[in-house]
């Protein structure tokens, strides 16, 4: 640990202060892995866009503990005899932020505008032969063809996560970012006090109607016991800590590995698993541009990738580290899979060097684009870039920050044009699940998201598994999806390991929800 961190934690020299601090003890005020910067989380995969829309938007459905579908905006819901048609009925006192009521309509285009991004919507829709609003309280969705998890799609919490907007602003072009950031969920954005880079604040809805069930991981009864809510930008990773320490923030997502011994040394700080299962390191190759244009070019980086050297340098404690995990749906997860793993333990540089031959590469600059305010994806960037060197890839390691990162990462031009060939993100459990939710690993040769990769084998295996009623069935196809990843390699596993949050005793009500809500989360 640096003198500079000690200091920091001894409280010498510390610069933060919350300007306009509220005394109240139900303000909350917390520390996330990236600031808000946009605020569409139809447009935005980035975690921080997805944290924000859990704290003033509600889903039709949302996702339990064990990770199953429960209703949450809908009352009830009908499921025909043949599995081919549903209807939905919203439960009653549901209203927006400025007064006016949820109605079915507002679902459905929600939906729609949902579904023109998200991997899981663009499937829904695609098995979908009608969608409408029946009256101000039902919809309807009639299937043209199999989709076996309805349910599971609207209940979509992470990447784009399915929330429900006022018709008129889910009618906005979804190329066109929203500005209008009016919910119906459990707390209200403050537009007028945030600035970027800096706080984000939140009030509690007062006319939130919660689910008479209790909490269950994201499902059931929101109840709010905070008044108010202040995202704090704190980059430091030391200043974060001591800001802990001296109790002018009550909660870190994500402190630095080498500081957690010390906070847990300290009687008023507690840790927690939030994602119990953990979170993968996603080394993500631009499949649309060269050199990784090329499979046996993205395959040599199988042997350029030492999961738990990248582990070590981002300082994820050996507690907390999945050593060897090749599974595309994670280790220690219902869905996890050995199929065509190889690589990612050893570096083995003549491996890596034959299959470079052997896909032509020719010493094409690889622009790597690195997110310097993002401590781990900045030490695995900067640990694997070495490495790929060492295979004589010609790297121009390229750093910025992760807002935008996540902007510049759409651009599909060549390198010399702006473009860019690899970037480091980070996905949890709830990202990379499935077939179905597993972002990265949708292949689809039109549209997609950033890395752009064609693979129509992958794409009807995921089909397959998506469309089987049968659990037992999907099980046995998981292998078959695992092992063609393997093949085409959309992105490549570069670690696994858990965060420990951490924050003050007199929090109570956290749970493992594996994203940061703070429904039932009280201060005393």
């Amino acid at each position: 640990m640096t003198f500079r961190r000690i200091a920091a934690l001894l409280g010498l020299g510390l610069l933060f202060a919350a300007p306009g601090a509220r005394a109240e003890t139900s303000t909350l005020r917390f520390v996330l892995v990236n600031d808000l910067a946009s605020l569409d989380p139809f447009i935005s995969t980035a975690a921080f866009v997805r944290n924000h829309g859990f704290i003033i938007y509600d889903q039709l459905f949302a996702l339990d503990s064990k990770g199953d579908p429960k209703p949450e905006m809908v009352e009830r819901f009908t499921v025909s005899s043949d599995n081919m048609s549903y209807s939905f009925t919203l439960r009653d006192g549901l209203t927006f932020h400025d007064g006016s009521k949820v109605r079915a309509i507002d679902a459905v285009t929600s939906i729609r505008r949902w579904a023109q991004r998200d991997v899981v919507g663009k499937a829904l829709m695609a098995a979908t032969a009608s969608l409408d609003a029946v009256d101000d309280k039902t919809f309807t969705l009639k299937l043209s063809r199999p989709f076996a998890l309805v349910t599971d799609a609207l209940a979509r919490a992470t990447a784009s996560p399915l929330f429900v907007m006022p018709e008129r602003v889910a009618q906005t072009p979804i190329t066109t970012a929203i500005t209008d950031t009016t919910g119906s969920g459990p707390f209200i954005f403050e537009k007028s006090e945030w600035r970027a880079g800096d706080v984000a604040v939140y009030r509690r809805n007062p006319a939130y109607n919660p689910r008479p069930e209790p909490p269950d991981g994201l499902a059931g009864g929101k109840v709010v016991k905070l008044d108010r809510l202040e995202w704090r930008s704190i980059a430091d990773p030391a200043t974060q800590a001591a800001a802990l320490q001296s109790g002018e923030i009550d909660f870190v997502e994500q402190p630095a590995g080498d500081l957690i011994p010390v906070l847990e040394r300290n009687a008023n700080i507690r840790t927690m698993a939030l994602n119990p299962v953990g979170s993968m390191v996603w080394l993500r190759p631009n499949a649309a541009q060269p050199p990784f244009n090329e499979p046996h070019i993205r395959q040599a980086l199988l042997y350029l990738v030492n999961q738990q050297e990248n582990l070590d340098a981002a300082g994820i404690r050996a507690s907390e580290q999945v050593p060897y995990c090749p599974a595309y749906f994670l280790c220690g997860a219902p869905l996890e899979s050995q199929a065509g793993a190889r690589g990612l333990k050893a570096i083995d540089i003549a491996r890596a060097k034959a299959l470079l031959a052997e896909g032509g590469y020719k010493g094409e600059k690889v622009v790597f684009l690195n997110a310097a305010d993002s401590p781990i994806n900045n030490a695995v960037t900067l640990v694997m870039a070495e490495n790929f060197r060492k295979a004589g890839i010609n790297m121009d390691v390229q750093t910025t920050d992760w807002a935008t990162l996540t902007q510049r990462r759409n651009k599909r031009e060549p390198v010399d044009q702006g473009g860019w060939s690899l970037f480091v993100t980070v996905a949890n459990v709830l990202d990379s699940g499935s077939p179905l939710t597993n972002l990265y690993l949708a292949s689809p040769c039109t549209g997609g998201i950033a890395g752009w990769p064609c693979d129509d084998k992958l794409e009807g295996l995921r089909r397959a598994w998506y469309e089987e009623s049968d659990a037992a069935k999907r099980h046995v196809l998981v292998d078959a999806v695992q092992a063609q990843a393997y093949e085409s390699l959309p992105y490549i596993n570069a670690g696994q390991f858990r965060f420990l949050a951490a924050y003050r005793s007199n929090i109570e009500g956290l749970r493992p929800t594996t994203i940061p809500v703070f429904w039932g989360v009280e201060k005393h």
